[in-house]
C-alpha cells in the first residue's frame, strides 16, 4: 500500500486557522463506515447520533505552553525550543531552530533568565537533549513565558491559548492539541450524559511525530513515533461493560483511538493499561475496541488519514474528504469534524 493512495488536493484556504465560535458550532459530516453514505450536520447535533448505552473515550491531555522564544548566551542570538517530552528530570527532547546555534555545551536564556538551558546530547533526527535551570516547578515557568506550539500550518495568531485546549483537559503533557476534543463544550457533554451516553477518560500525550510525514513510499515501512499513554481501570470497566451490554465505543479522536486499540492488543477484556506505544493503524490492520471515531480532517499521506481509512475504507473516506472539499468545509487542527460510524 503506498503513501500517494491516501492523497487528495486541498485549496490552502480550507486550512482553517482560526476557531468556530461556539466550539459546538462547527459543521459535523456523518460517514457510515459500512455503506459510505454521507450527511452534513452542525456539531452539536452529535448528540442526536449517540444512543444510550454507547461510551464516549475522551483524552484529557493538555498541551503545554511548550514554544520558547529565547537567545543564546553570550552572542544574543534568537533562538527557538519547541518542548517535546521530558525524559529525566529538568531534562527534555526538544525541537531546535535554528540546529546550528545548539551544539553540545551551548547555552541559552528564556525569559530574561526565568529560564536557562544547556544542550547535552544530540539525538536521532536532529532533536536536543536538554537540561533546563529555573526557581520552582518548570510548568509554572512554562505559563509564564511558554507560548502555545500551534501547527505549523496554522499563521494567525491565537488570541486566546484556551481555545487550543479541550474543555476537559487536564494533564499537562501534550505538545499539540488532540483537535478531536475541540468541538465539544461543558453544556453538550452534559446533554450527553443526560441522554445515557457514558463518557471515559484516557491520556495520551500527543507529540510533534503527529505532524511528522510519511517518508517511506510503501507506508508498512514507515515507523510510528512512540507517545506515552495511560487507560486507568475505570476506563477499561467502562468499555468492557459497554461491549457485554451491545454499545458502542466510540473514540474521540485519534489519539484515543490509538490508546484504546494498543491497550486492546494485550486481549479482551480490556485491562488499564500505563506505558509507551507506537502503534500504527491502516488499512488492513485489525480494530478490537472501537466502533466508531469523532475526528477532524486530517493531511493528505498523513498517518491520521491512514489510521480513519482503517476504520471506514480508503475509498470512503477519500469520497468523504473530496465531498469535504466541494461543501468547502474547514480542515485541520482548527476545522470541521467528521463522525464515523
Amino acid at each position: 500500500m503506498l503513501k500517494s493512495d491516501f492523497s487528495y488536493e486541498l485549496p490552502k484556504e480550507l486550512i482553517a486557522q482560526t476557531p468556530i465560535e461556539p466550539r459546538d458550532a462547527s459543521r459535523l459530516m456523518v460517514l457510515d463506515k459500512r455503506t459510505g453514505e454521507i450527511s452534513h450536520h452542525i456539531f452539536h447535533e452529535i448528540e442526536a447520533m449517540l444512543r444510550p448505552g454507547d461510551l464516549l473515550v475522551i483524552n484529557d491531555s493538555r498541551v503545554l505552553p511548550a514554544r520558547l522564544l529565547g537567545v543564546r548566551e553570550g552572542t544574543g542570538r534568537p533562538m527557538e525550543f519547541l518542548l517535546l517530552a521530558e525524559k529525566a528530570k529538568d531534562c527534555w527532547e526538544v525541537l531546535v531552530r535554528p540546529g546550528k546555534r545548539a551544539k553540545i555545551g551551548s547555552r541559552f536564556v528564556f525569559g530574561e533568565g526565568l529560564l536557562r538551558a544547556e544542550v547535552l546530547d544530540i539525538l536521532e533526527g536532529g532533536n536536543r537533549l536538554v537540561r533546563f535551570e529555573h526557581e520552582g516547578l518548570i510548568y509554572n515557568v512554562l505559563q509564564q513565558i511558554g507560548q502555545m506550539p500551534l501547527p505549523p500550518y496554522i499563521t494567525e495568531k491565537l488570541k486566546d491559548p484556551e481555545r487550543y485546549q479541550t474543555v476537559y483537559s487536564k494533564e499537562l503533557g501534550s505538545a499539540a492539541a488532540p483537535t478531536a476534543g475541540l468541538h465539544f463544550t461543558e453544556g453538550l457533554l452534559r446533554k450527553i450524559e443526560e441522554k445515557g451516553v457514558g463518557i471515559a477518560k484516557v491520556t495520551l500525550h500527543v507529540g510533534l511525530g503527529t505532524f511528522r510525514p510519511v517518508k517511506e513510499n510503501n507506508i508498512t515501512d514507515h515507523k510510528m513515533h512512540s507517545e506515552h499513554i495511560y487507560l486507568p481501570q475505570e476506563t477499561a470497566d467502562a468499555i468492557n461493560r459497554t461491549k457485554q451490554n451491545g454499545g458502542r465505543v466510540i473514540a474521540v479522536g485519534t489519539t484515543s483511538c490509538r490508546t484504546l486499540e494498543a491497550a486492546g492488543q494485550k486481549g479482551l477484556p480490556i485491562q488499564a493499561f500505563e506505558g509507551c506505544t507506537d502503534i500504527f493503524i491502516y488499512p488492513g490492520i485489525e480494530l478490537k475496541v472501537i466502533d466508531g471515531l469523532i475526528t477532524n480532517f486530517h493531511l493528505p499521506e498523513s498517518t491520521l488519514i491512514m489510521l480513519v481509512s482503517a476504520i471506514a475504507g480508503r475509498e470512503n473516506i477519500l469520497r468523504a474528504y473530496e465531498t469535504a472539499v466541494r461543501e468547502r468545509y474547514r480542515f485541520f487542527s482548527f476545522g470541521d469534524a467528521m463522525l464515523v460510524i
